[in-house]
């Protein structure tokens, strides 16, 4: 598939990887993340904080990973308004050292294809490390 072409159905087979990425977040991009999400729970920015409650240290906002994820689905789709559903578990928190960043690695496979509706469902190993940090992650594409 070339950029900007849509996936077309019988180019596709249950258990084909379709799209891999690995997305670099570091404090930064958390800071602008809260910012217009309106989230500004210190766990996210604050070590003293995040290492008070529990947590290895700051970690990235669960709905930044998942909407991390899903532009991943919308690239390989070729447009956002053709994922119809999208669903997942939030598993596991992705801390981000200071300095540095994390890598946030999100992998789509075909998971199913439904010819009568003419859809696709995309199954998501989202991880850091190794790690999964989001769980049954899965993306219903709107094929041509």
């Amino acid at each position: 598939m070339t950029a900007g072409t849509r996936p077309e159905a019988g180019d596709l087979a249950v258990g084909q990887e379709v799209a891999r990425r690995t997305i670099a977040v570091d404090r930064a991009r958390l800071v602008r993340y809260a910012g217009a999400s309106g989230d500004f729970n210190p766990i996210h920015w604050n070590e003293r904080v995040a290492t008070s409650v529990g947590l290895p240290g700051v970690i990235a906002h669960g709905m930044w990973t998942m909407g991390a994820a899903a532009a991943v689905v919308e690239d390989w789709a070729g447009d956002p308004g053709a994922v119809v559903d999208y669903r997942t578990r939030f598993t596991r928190p992705v801390p981000v050292p200071d300095p540095g960043e994390a890598s946030v690695e999100v992998v789509a496979t075909v998971g199913a294809l439904d010819a009568d509706a003419g859809t696709v469902r995309l199954d998501l190993t989202v991880s850091v490390e190794g790690v999964r940090v989001l769980g049954k992650a899965q993306a219903v594409v709107r094929l041509v």
